[in-house]
């Protein structure tokens, strides 16, 4: 079983998911996708994890990479290729699908309370989640819920935070982040930054856990 990871920016790679999939006998690759590499042979995969970066999905003129994501991402979903996307990684799924992706109000940096919503609580992957949890979330951009998905969770400042389409999911915050990428990310914003690392070691090693949790119930509905 291989696993492909479109990396879209230095610095964001799958984090806990790559020990999680190891672990279960999976190989995982990488296409980094900000150094050049092409997505030739994508789809021959049996799974995609699309990861996060800086940039919005509508910069294409200054990414032009991500034209031929979105492509492929259509034609992953078109196949009910088990995708998964993290935060940019999502937000190119909706926008794959014919959703807008915008600014938000207020960026989200940080440690934040996620909400499952009703059909979450019913969903084969997020009914294992309790209705509330923290996530790690670093996003200043939303969606708005692609025709025909799920909505699954929502926060106080972004309703949209996480759906599912088919055998894909679209997660807008960071289940996969270890403390030392939390340590990274962190000093883009000093003012806040003792704050975001406050009893790091345990918060972290709560989100893994609902990591593999996820990780496990989404190998399961893909059939693998």
């Amino acid at each position: 079983m291989r696993l492909l990871a479109l990396e879209n920016a230095e610095g964001e790679h799958l984090g806990c998911f790559e020990q999680l999939a190891e672990a279960r006998g999976i190989t995982v690759e990488y296409r980094h996708l900000w150094r050049g590499d092409d997505l030739e042979g994508a789809l021959e995969y049996d799974l995609i994890v699309i990861l996060g970066g800086p940039m919005s999905v509508n910069d294409e003129d200054s990414y032009p990479y991500l034209a031929e994501e979105k492509a492929i991402i259509r034609r992953a979903l078109a196949e009910e290729k088990p995708l998964l996307g993290v935060c940019l990684g999502a937000q190119l799924i909706a926008s794959a699908l014919g959703a807008r992706v915008y600014p938000g109000e207020k960026e989200e940096l940080g440690w934040y309370p996620l909400t499952i919503t009703g059909e979450g609580r019913k969903d084969e992957v997020f009914s294992a989640f309790p209705p509330q949890l923290e996530v790690f979330q670093w996003h200043g951009e939303t969606f708005d819920l692609p025709q025909g998905a799920t909505l699954l969770a929502s926060s106080q400042l972004y309703p949209h935070q996480a759906f599912r389409a088919g055998r894909s999911y679209a997660l807008q915050f960071h289940l996969e982040v270890t403390a030392e990428m939390v340590r990274d990310w962190s000093r883009e914003v000093p003012e806040r930054r003792d704050e975001i690392l406050l009893n790091l070691e345990k918060r972290v090693a709560e989100l893994n856990h609902w990591a593999e949790v996820f990780f496990d119930r989404w190998l399961r509905l893909a059939g693998l």
